[in-house]
């Protein structure tokens, strides 16, 4: 008896079938990780519908924290695949763009009518462009290997999580005042335009993936002290997390303009000795 689903083949070329019999659970488990992380930006935007602004805030970080995962745990074990490229491209859409857009709209942007949706549909067409053009950036041949430490622009989940910034400090205590809501819509188009600009910003895709001995136990207890005080001071902590990583921008712009006028400085080199070997 034939199951009513296709087979799920995430490499098959298009026009071409391949028989698998057993998939591996380790080829599934990115994609799970994906899916719960999609589940959570759905979440966020039915809290920011019912007003439970925290909720929706707390399940776009825990998006987060599942989208840094799924890759990691794709290349830890292996199993890589178009498939889930593209899926974990979708959710990141809905999590990082359309779910913040709906969050700030629902807060405080609803209040300037159609100019706060715009600025809405704005944020997520910025962030649909800005994972478009990572995409195509991974099929690039042509970019050097220390190119891998950073992106260009804002990434979607950095720009989410940082275009709430007026929330946390909401949240945190500081009083409305009457031009609340044109500020952050400012804000909001801001970091938009950061997302699809060719600014470099550091990547973090590399960081953990090998940890000296000794240092394995400050580690751990880095990361129980930062989900401790997450936990404990949540909006506080975002948004001295968001303060540090847009004070951190021009240093990323700096490191990568010494690292490229060095790899310039090296073509130079190179084909000078090229030149002079051919003589």
């Amino acid at each position: 008896m034939s199951m009513p689903f296709p087979p799920f083949e995430p490499d098959a070329p298009v026009g071409r079938h391949r028989r698998i019999r057993r998939v591996p659970l380790r080829m599934l488990l990115p994609s799970i990780l994906t899916l719960l992380a999609l589940c959570s930006g759905l979440t966020s935007i039915r809290m920011s519908f019912e007003g439970r602004f925290e909720i929706a805030i707390a399940a776009i970080v825990l998006a987060a924290v599942l989208d840094a995962l799924d890759g990691r745990v794709a290349r830890f074990l292996k199993s890589t695949s178009r498939f889930g490229a593209e899926l974990d491209s979708l959710a990141d859409f809905v999590n990082f763009g359309v779910a913040p857009a709906i969050l700030l709209y629902a807060w405080v942007l609803n209040g300037l009518g159609n100019i706060g949706w715009i600025a809405g549909l704005v944020f997520a067409v910025c962030a649909a462009l800005r994972l478009a053009r990572f995409n195509v950036q991974l099929d690039d041949p042509g970019r050097p290997a220390w190119a891998g430490d950073f992106f260009t622009g804002v990434p979607a989940p950095a720009g989410a999580l940082t275009v709430l910034l007026p929330v946390y400090l909401h949240l945190s205590g500081l009083p409305a005042f009457e031009a609340e809501a044109p500020l952050v819509l400012i804000y909001e188009l801001a970091i938009a335009f950061l997302m699809i600009s060719r600014l470099p910003t550091f990547s973090g895709k590399r960081i953990g993936e090998r940890i000296p001995r000794d240092m394995v136990l400050p580690v751990f207890m880095g990361v129980v002290l930062l989900v401790a005080v997450l936990i404990a001071f949540p909006w506080p902590t975002l948004t001295a997390a968001t303060l540090a990583y847009l004070a951190a921008l021009p240093f990323a712009y700096s490191a990568h303009r010494k690292r490229a006028a060095a790899h310039a400085e090296q073509d130079r080199a190179e084909s000078g000795e090229g030149a002079a070997g051919g003589q």
